[in-house]
């Protein structure tokens, strides 16, 4: 899979619209306050981007970033900005032929921002363990349309697992489908390298990134896919795909449910870009200044990361008053019913 990759985005693919799907994000939904971000950056960069969502989160100052899967550093070079002089971007990719256009302009986008504060590493997300970057080092992970590519999974959540910060986050777009993706399709070349062959099941993510320690994964942003070309159509019959970013937060005591301790948080217009609220996820859309209830999960993703200034916190952990309304399944131990009217007691 590896050589199918490489030679797909190194040799294949010279352009974003050589791609044969949708996934490419539009320019018309890129935020406004990102763009001038990208205009920032040199044409045959832009021009060699495949990813399928956005992974620029807010508060990244003076942070350092790891983006696995760095092709030839478009999203490397938007996140230099944000993390401006003081902070530091990594990437990495497999791909020769990418990294040597990422490495060709540093020297072009470090006279445009003022300051070089990039690194461009050879290697496999798979095998994190083996390059030079120390655990426990980074404050956000991103990666773009990229973990689907990967035949170990597992091995890069554990490796993600290993490089961030207590308080970081993985924050990241990919595919997904919505079912199990047959042999068929998995084994497809074209497929595969379109990135819907390796694109998990969705609910197989949920489990994945639970196994490697991301207890709660955190749903931000998802569109459909549409599968454009008339002869990869056919080849993926009834499956449907989709783009969605997800963030994973590295916290110990997360639960694995949204339990309800009494807690809300009110957020305080702070976040630049982000005045009159703060999105965390597809479901927590908190308006500026107002009281909003929230489960356990959702106090220790604020108050245990860089959000906390930013937040206000009522309560703590002292009362549990079972699941939070909303958020997690109802409680599963109501009686059956008994349409013979007897007790199921014995």
């Amino acid at each position: 899979m590896h050589d199918i990759v490489q030679a797909y985005y190194g040799r294949q693919l010279q352009h974003s619209d050589d791609l044969r799907t949708s996934a490419c994000c539009d320019i018309s939904q890129i935020p406004a306050w990102l763009k001038p971000l990208l205009g920032r950056i040199h044409p045959e960069v832009l021009s060699r981007y495949y990813g399928c969502g956005l992974v620029c989160p807010p508060l990244l100052e003076g942070r350092r970033l790891l983006d696995l899967g760095c092709g030839s550093g478009r999203d490397v070079y938007a996140l230099a900005q944000l993390v401006g002089p003081t902070g530091e971007v990594v990437g990495v990719d497999m791909t020769d032929e990418q990294l040597a256009v990422a490495e060709k302009h540093r020297a072009f986008h470090a006279d445009a921002f003022g300051y070089d504060n990039v690194r461009f590493v050879h290697g496999y997300i798979e095998r994190l363990d083996e390059l030079d970057l120390e655990p426990g080092s980074f404050d956000v992970i991103v990666s773009n349309c990229v973990v689907n590519l990967s035949p170990d999974k597992d091995a890069v959540l554990r490796g993600v697992q290993r490089l961030l910060k207590d308080g970081g986050e993985f924050y990241f777009s990919d595919v997904y489908a919505d079912r199990r993706v047959p042999a068929a399709v998995r084994n497809d070349p074209v497929l595969y390298g379109e990135c819907l062959g390796g694109a998990l099941y969705w609910n197989d993510f949920l489990s994945l990134a639970q196994r490697q320690g991301f207890a709660d994964p955190r749903l931000v942003t998802d569109r459909t896919l549409a599968i454009t070309d008339p002869e990869l159509a056919p080849r993926v019959g009834n499956l449907r795909f989709f783009s969605a970013t997800y963030r994973l937060f590295k916290l110990d005591g997360l639960e694995s449910a949204c339990e309800d301790y009494g807690q809300a948080v009110i957020y305080r217009g702070s976040i630049p870009d982000w005045a009159d609220r703060f999105v965390l996820d597809k479901h927590h859309d908190i308006e500026a200044g107002r009281v909003f209830p929230v489960c356990g999960n959702t106090w220790r993703m604020l108050q245990r990361t860089r959000f906390a200034a930013h937040f206000d916190f009522i309560g703590d952990f002292s009362r549990h008053y079972g699941l939070f309304a909303g958020c997690s399944d109802d409680l599963p131990l109501e009686p059956a019913r008994n349409t013979e009217g007897s007790s199921a007691c014995c």
